[in-house]
């Protein structure tokens, strides 16, 4: 039986990389919103530089090469499901998601340090905008490598190896974002 809808006819782009697309669309706006307030806000209170010291860089730097190494495994994924080896393809988005909760386990001991020396998102606005724009980040790292795990689990029966290419242009656009937040929230002081 072949799928409802699976190509849109006037494009012919297969209708699930369309779809993904539009919501990268969307989750643009909510982050390109975000982003945009904090540069104001951060042009307008050179104080900021002060708050932002105390982030750790260390911990950011690390964060950003494990995601961009995830990325790899995603790309590399993509790959076997183009050739139709679901098992590595599944193991791939393993790694996958194994580079995600590395990334939120260093978030979560990073925050917890922060929050015990007293920079709460309640702090000022500094920080409530760190966690805020961190939050819904790691937020889309867990949506991303819950996805993916159900997209690995169907690539090691051989269902669905185009949802491999899908699940990797979202985790990539996971990555984008934090290749724009690390140098805003960690970097420029």
């Amino acid at each position: 039986m072949r799928p409802i809808a699976n190509t849109r006819d006037v494009t012919g782009v297969p209708t699930g990389r369309l779809a993904i697309w539009w919501v990268i669309g969307s989750e643009i706006v909510i982050f390109g919103g975000l982003l945009a307030s904090y540069l104001m806000y951060r042009l307008a209170n050179p104080g900021w530089a002060g708050h932002a010291a105390h982030t750790n860089v260390v911990a950011g730097g690390f964060n950003t090469f494990v995601l961009l190494t995830s990325s790899l495994f995603a790309v590399l994924a993509h790959q076997a499901a183009e050739a139709g080896n679901g098992k590595k393809a599944a193991k791939l988005l393993i790694a996958t998601t194994v580079g995600g909760l590395i990334f939120l386990t260093v978030k979560g001991f990073e925050w917890t340090h922060e929050i015990q020396l007293g920079y709460t998102i309640t702090a000022n606005t500094f920080w409530s905008f760190y966690y805020t724009a961190a939050g819904l980040h790691a937020c889309h790292v867990i949506a991303g490598m819950i996805v993916m795990l159900i997209v690995a689990a169907k690539a090691r029966r051989g269902v669905d190896l185009h949802h491999v290419e899908l699940i990797g242009i979202y985790w990539h656009f996971v990555d984008v974002v934090w290749i724009f937040l690390f140098p805003l929230l960690y970097i420029a002081k």
